[in-house]
């Protein structure tokens, strides 16, 4: 097949779909997709990574300093103090021998910052994930089916870091509207000596954050960026990891490779193969520490908040080598 036969993407996106299709391969049930993948064995060779016993947050902060303008109602957080140290002091909370507090609230969309999207949050056809009609699945009261909190058991295990800004790009980023392609994460893993299979966590770095940080942030929310091919469906297919998630804000290339086209690698492996993607993650600490000591692979867990019936989650990705 030609994934990238623009003259007819319509097409192109309806044939990857099929081909890469997971649907009824977990049973009529399923609601984890290819988290099927990770299962106990996979998590405890993750486990058997952890070495120096270093740490490294893959999220950006939550604030209101973030990269949202306001698209499809998406806005940075907004967090407000409830109880203050002064309202202790003034003693206006009304404890007992002069214990006082604090509480905040924090109001956001649940995909403004780094996140994972869940099996809801896209549809093909009207179809959600397995084949489900999107109307049955995803309600005015959420995701009845795969909301996001059945995978929070699941997302810890072997994490790879493909570093693709630092092996194929310059300076070690890749310019705005560069495809990642099969080949370009195939070098970078053989550059990196690790090998990607079934069950694997794969973070993809392609520098864009690095750069939006010391330029501004820009149009790094839905504007151009790097991104995977829609030609890595394959690939995600075939290599059979658990998840993947990059530093750019729409995990694909952008502007995209077809034509009137609107995420079309979304639209086949988040309904059609159930695969679970992870965007706007700060991978820069990381990244620096494996290219240091060369290791590229470290245990991973970024688990999803289980808010019942949301079609996507903020995280904090905690890798550890």
């Amino acid at each position: 097949m030609n994934p990238l036969n623009r003259h007819d993407p319509e097409g192109a996106v309806a044939e990857a779909a099929k081909a890469y299709s997971n649907w009824g391969r977990w049973g009529a049930d399923d609601v984890l997709g290819t988290l099927n993948f990770l299962d106990a064995a996979k998590r405890r060779v993750g486990a058997a990574l952890v070495r120096r016993g270093v740490s490294f947050s893959l999220s950006q902060r939550f604030d209101m300093n973030g990269p949202q303008k306001g698209w499809r109602r998406r806005t940075n957080p907004v967090h407000t103090m409830l109880d203050t140290g002064t309202d202790a002091a003034l003693g206006n909370q009304g404890f007992p021998h002069g214990i006082g507090g604090a509480d905040d609230v924090i109001a956001m969309p649940l995909q403004c910052s780094t996140q994972w999207d869940g099996l809801g949050h896209i549809f093909d056809h009207g179809h959600a994930w397995n084949g489900r009609a999107a109307e049955k699945v995803v309600t005015s009261d959420g995701d009845l089916v795969t909301g996001i909190e059945h995978m929070a058991p699941y997302v810890a295990g072997r994490g790879v870091l493909l570093d693709v800004g630092r092996v194929v790009g310059t300076d070690g980023e890749l310019p705005d509207g560069f495809a990642v392609t099969e080949e370009h994460l195939t070098a970078t893993a053989e550059a990196h000596g690790v090998r990607v299979g079934r069950g694997d966590l794969v973070v993809v770095r392609t520098g864009q954050l690095a750069r939006v940080r010391r330029d501004g942030w820009g149009d790094y929310a839905g504007g151009p960026a790097p991104g995977l091919s829609f030609g890595t469906a394959g690939w995600l297919h075939r290599t059979e990891i658990a998840a993947i998630a990059t530093d750019t804000w729409g995990f694909e290339v952008r502007p995209n490779e077809f034509e009137n086209a609107f995420q079309p690698l979304h639209q086949v492996v988040i309904p059609n193969m159930g695969l679970l993607i992870g965007e706007m993650w700060d991978l820069e600490e990381l990244a620096e520490d494996c290219a240091a000591d060369g290791i590229h692979e470290f245990w991973l867990t970024a688990a999803p908040l289980p808010i019942t019936g949301a079609v996507g989650s903020p995280v904090n990705p905690i890798a550890v080598k």
